[in-house]
C-alpha cells in the first residue's frame, strides 16, 4: 500500500497553512501557487476551485496542484493551473506523489464532466500527458544597481528612455491609488488588440491580497496615463504579467520609459531576476523584450484531453476568432469594458 495519499483542500486556516509553508519551502514552486490567489480567482471572477495535495504518513505536505474550473457554453469545460497567469502547475517531491496528483485530477475532471485538463509548468515533468512548448518567458538578470544594468543597454534603447522623459512624461510605482489609471490605459489597449479585458474588480483583488508583492507602475503625459504596467513578487523574480500603453502617444515612447522605470524599481527592491512575461517565439512583444536583454525560458503546458481529443486553441491566433477580434476593435471603450469581463473570465 502507498505510504501517500492525494487530499482535496478544504479551506481551514491550518489547512492553508500548510498548504503555502509547501509553496514557500519548495524551490520549484511559484508565487500563483499560493493559496491567495485561490481567493483572489474565486472572489474576481466566482470559478469553482479544487486545491489537491499529496500528503505523507506523517499528514506532511509533499506534493499539491492548484485546480480552478470554468465552464461556459461558448469555450467549454475545463480544469486549469492556472488561468489567466503564466505559471501553475503540480509540484511533488516524488514520481508516485506526481501520479497521485495527475489521478485525482482526472478523477476531478471526470465528476465535473471536464473536456481537458491545462497545467502550465515552466519546466519539463515526466508525464504521458500531452506537451505543447509553443510559449516562452522572457527573463532578465539583474545587477545589484540600475546604473550598472544601463550601462549594458544598447545606447538607443537609453535615448529611447530619455526621449520619453525629454517629452516631459514621468513614472511612478505604487499601489492601490494607481489602479484607476493602470485601468484607463489597459483596457483601452485591450479593445484596440480585439480582446475582452478583465474587470478593474481582478486587479484590484489582487493587491487586496497581496499588498506587498503587487505593485502598479504608471507613465503619465503631463495628467494623463498613458503607460502601465502590474507588478508581481515572488521570492527574487519580479514579474510585470499584465502591460498597456496608449497607442495614441506611441511617438513619445511612454512604453520605454514604463520599462525603464520598472527595471530601475526592481533592482532598487534587490530582486535578481525580471520576468517580462510569456511570449511566442519571434513576434512582436518577443522583440520588444529581446531588446532589453531578456533570454528565453521555454515553457511547457500539459494537457489531459478527454477521449482523445485535440489540444483546444483558445487564443487569438485561432483564425476562429479572427472576425471576433476586428469587431470588437470598432467598439466604444465603454462598451468594450462592460461587456469583456463577462466574456473573458470563460477563458484561460
Amino acid at each position: 500500500m502507498s505510504a501517500l495519499a492525494a487530499i482535496t483542500l478544504g479551506r481551514t486556516d491550518a489547512e492553508m497553512l500548510a498548504w503555502d509553508q509547501y509553496v514557500l519551502n519548495s524551490a520549484v514552486t511559484s508565487g500563483y501557487h499560493l493559496s491567495g490567489w485561490r481567493q483572489v480567482i474565486e472572489e474576481a471572477f466566482g470559478h469553482a476551485t479544487c486545491y489537491v495535495t499529496v500528503r505523507d504518513e506523517s499528514e506532511a505536505v509533499v506534493g499539491l496542484v492548484p485546480l480552478v474550473f470554468l465552464a461556459s457554453r461558448g469555450f467549454g469545460r475545463f480544469l486549469v493551473s492556472l488561468p489567466f497567469v503564466n505559471y501553475g502547475g503540480m509540484i511533488a517531491d516524488s514520481p508516485e506523489g506526481f501520479r497521485l496528483l495527475e489521478n485525482e485530477a482526472i478523477k476531478q475532471a471526470r465528476a465535473l464532466n471536464a473536456q481537458h485538463i491545462e497545467l502550465r509548468h515552466e519546466a519539463p515533468i515526466q508525464t504521458a500527458w500531452v506537451s505543447t512548448q509553443r510559449k516562452v518567458s522572457m527573463r532578465l538578470p539583474l545587477p545589484p544597481s540600475y546604473e550598472e544594468l544601463l550601462k549594458g543597454f544598447p545606447s538607443k534603447l537609453r535615448s529611447q528612455v530619455r526621449r520619453a522623459q525629454k517629452e516631459g512624461m514621468t513614472a511612478r510605482v505604487g499601489g492601490v491609488e494607481c489602479l484607476d489609471e493602470f485601468y484607463a490605459v489597459f483596457s483601452r489597449c485591450m479593445r484596440d488588440l480585439g480582446t475582452p479585458v478583465y474587470a478593474k474588480s481582478f486587479f484590484g483583488k489582487i493587491l487586496e491580497v497581496f499588498p506587498k508583492d503587487a505593485h502598479i507602475c504608471v507613465v503619465s503625459h503631463q495628467e494623463t496615463p498613458v503607460a502601465a504596467g502590474f507588478l508581481y513578487g515572488f521570492r527574487s523574480s519580479l514579474e510585470i504579467p499584465w502591460a498597456a500603453s496608449d497607442k495614441r502617444f506611441n511617438k513619445l515612447s511612454p512604453n520605454m520609459l514604463l520599462y525603464g522605470k520598472v527595471l530601475e524599481y526592481a533592482c532598487e527592491q534587490g530582486f535578481q531576476l525580471f520576468d517580462f512575461g510569456r511570449s511566442s517565439p519571434d513576434s512582436g512583444t518577443y522583440r520588444f523584450k529581446e531588446q532589453w536583454g531578456a533570454q528565453p525560458h521555454q515553457l511547457y503546458w500539459y494537457y489531459w484531453m478527454k477521449d482523445g481529443r485535440d489540444v483546444p486553441q483558445l487564443n487569438p491566433q485561432n483564425p476562429k476568432y479572427a472576425l471576433a477580434i476586428r469587431l470588437w476593435q470598432t467598439l466604444p471603450v465603454a462598451v468594450a469594458n462592460f461587456l469583456g469581463p463577462h466574456i473573458v473570465k470563460h477563458l484561460p
